[in-house]
């Protein structure tokens, strides 16, 4: 099993091992390493892109409990070195601590978060009424953001001996997640509810952050 590299104080860059490199009937690459810093495809995040030597990263999944990278060229076996685009993982680690927050937020109003979407420009979660759920509009959820951004909860991550892996920030109970993260809710600064919808008995809230 390739070794989680992003989960290790979001590591962005590495010294890692090439175990095989295959060429696909399109034409690309699947690439396999013994440890890995790009984060792949799933649970609501976007996968890392980057390189490994100079070869182009441009989708990474996981398949069959293995983390497999997609490149343009042949990579070649053994020692090399991988690399991730550091602004889009910047990016997508606000969009998926903001989609934490905003679940948080509304726990407090009986809404309880069932499904995220933390795409750059599709971000969105998804509630169900958890008991007596209250109404809730876009400034109620920003204010109530704010208010979780300006206290600077630091990220606080734990991974049990099965490798179930908690994220939580401060005190908050913590979410059951796979993903990338922020270091604390200050990082957060200029998140941007846009709406606060009722569909079908579910509350979905979109949002963005600049």
């Amino acid at each position: 099993m390739t070794r989680k590299l992003y989960w290790e104080g979001g590591i962005t860059e590495s010294e890692v091992e090439v175990l095989y490199c295959e060429k696909l009937a399109d034409g690309e690459y699947s690439v396999r390493l013994n440890a890995t810093p790009f984060h792949p495809q799933g649970g609501g995040q976007p996968a890392d892109v980057g390189w490994i030597d100079e070869a182009e990263v441009f989708a990474v999944e996981v398949v069959d409990g293995n983390i497999i990278h997609y490149t343009h060229q042949e990579v070649g076996s053994g020692s090399a070195f991988a690399r991730v685009n550091v602004d889009q993982r910047q990016r997508h680690s606000r969009l998926h601590s903001a989609g934490h927050l905003i679940g948080h937020a509304l726990e407090a109003f009986a809404w309880r978060p069932v499904k995220a979407h933390h795409w750059p420009g599709e971000a969105r979660v998804t509630f169900k009424p958890a008991g007596d759920a209250q109404a809730v509009d876009v400034e109620t959820v920003q204010n109530l953001c704010e208010d979780l951004i300006a206290r600077n909860l630091p990220c606080k991550v734990k991974v049990d001996e099965k490798q179930s892996r908690q994220v939580g920030f401060g005190e908050l109970k913590p979410y059951g997640c796979g993903g990338t993260h922020v270091a604390a809710t200050a990082d957060l600064q200029g998140l941007q509810i846009l709406s606060a919808n009722l569909r079908k008995g579910q509350l979905i809230v979109q949002y963005d952050i600049q």
